[in-house]
């Protein structure tokens, strides 16, 4: 039985500027930018959200709901400088640890109990380093797999700390409402409620095959979910396959300028990571998902292994246009690059085009611009819309 932990961090980047600024310690601090600019929320601290401000809300918006809040531009490299100090306290318990953001990781553990004790004890001990040595809190959840431990370090935000053991999966599971499984939405909730099903106890009650003649793939999702079963392993840097972006729409849409543009951006955060790994990859997969939860996945193979969004995007959009996407609304668009090899072990081509050489000096300086002021520093003129 694996022994696997979630650690969150709590309102990370909001945490961060409440430390070095103690002014703003007790204050709803929003960091994105000014309240009047176009940008989103990056984050934003828990006396922010009582107003019910959110990760990825408009920045005017917030400003609307909290004219009184401090808002601060993003500080993405002493975020990244943080979280390399947070990764570097994990890795002393474990060498299988896969970070998901600069703020959140999955840690199995299942090796180390022998040398630091059980799974629990290693999760206290490593929140206690970071409050001790960081000055942050972070939630945690310890659980037998990926999914549940993700469950549980959500549950009691912030400095929430919950254990699951292996027989309590399902009496755990069963009074949380369905919303909390991965992948179930606002749209999802509403179609299983008309169901009957409100929480995870009435999917557990269901057998396999009434799910799956009803929902299709998604029921069969759904059936192993509401009973904790998740088999994916811990994955690390070194392990990592593919690196990929996806979104679900909060309202399925066949438009097909807002299908285009929100691929434009997946393709611009792939590539993104891409270069900040310094690995290039050679294969381009989509993923579309219709508002009858049929989903289709095609791949292309590039000649040459690329970092450029322009490949990715212009790759991805001719797979997707090639399966009429758009001709249903739309539920979940998504794509990856895999086949990754280190961009040091690539071959140039011998005479790189004027344009190549351009796109590659212009990524260079949009990164650096990126890393010193944020991401929101700079855009595509095709955003602003």
């Amino acid at each position: 039985m694996r022994k696997i932990i979630h650690l969150d961090m709590d309102a990370f980047f909001a945490a961060i500027e409440q430390l070095g600024h103690p002014e703003f310690r007790g204050k709803p601090v929003i960091v994105g930018g000014a309240p009047h600019s176009r940008g989103v929320v990056s984050t934003c601290s828990y006396e922010a959200r009582k107003y019910g401000i959110h990760s990825a809300m408009p920045l005017r918006e917030a400003g609307r709901r909290c004219p009184h809040g401090i808002f601060v531009p993003g500080r993405l490299k002493r975020y990244h400088e943080v979280s390399q100090e947070i990764l570097k306290i994990l890795r002393a318990y474990t060498p299988l640890v896969e970070p998901l953001s600069c703020d959140e990781a999955f840690l199995d553990v299942t090796g180390s109990e022998k040398l630091f004790g059980p799974a629990e004890q290693i999760a206290r001990v490593i929140v206690d380093r970071i409050a001790q040595e960081l000055h942050l809190s972070a939630s945690v959840g310890v659980a037998p797999n990926k999914f549940l431990a993700k469950i549980g370090s959500d549950l009691n935000k912030p400095k929430g700390f919950v254990v699951i053991r292996e027989e309590e999966i399902l009496s755990f599971l069963a009074p949380l409402p369905i919303s909390r499984l991965w992948g179930v939405g606002p749209k999802t909730t509403a179609q299983l409620r008309k169901m009957g099903l409100v929480t995870i106890g009435d999917l557990q009650r269901l057998s396999l095959a009434y799910l799956q003649s009803n929902l299709g793939d998604l029921g069969v999702w759904l059936y192993r979910l509401a009973r904790g079963i998740d088999e994916r392993p811990v994955e690390t840097e070194e392990t990592v396959k593919s690196i990929g972006h996806e979104t679900t729409f909060q309202i399925d849409t066949d438009n097909r300028e807002v299908l285009t543009e929100t691929l434009w951006r997946l393709c611009e955060q792939v590539a993104r990571r891409l270069r900040r790994k310094e690995l290039v990859g050679k294969v381009i997969t989509i993923k579309i998902r219709d508002y009858n939860f049929k989903t289709i996945t095609r791949q292309s193979t590039l000649y040459q292994p690329t970092d450029f969004e322009e490949v990715i995007f212009q790759t991805a959009r001719r797979l997707a246009e090639a399966n009429d996407w758009g001709n249903q609304p739309v539920r979940l668009i998504g794509v990856s690059v895999s086949r990754l090899q280190p961009r040091e072990n690539i071959q140039e081509p011998l005479f790189e085009s004027p344009l190549e050489q351009d796109l590659r000096r212009l990524h260079q300086t949009l990164d650096r611009i990126k890393d010193r002021y944020g991401e929101t520093a700079i855009t595509r003129a095709r955003f602003l819309k």
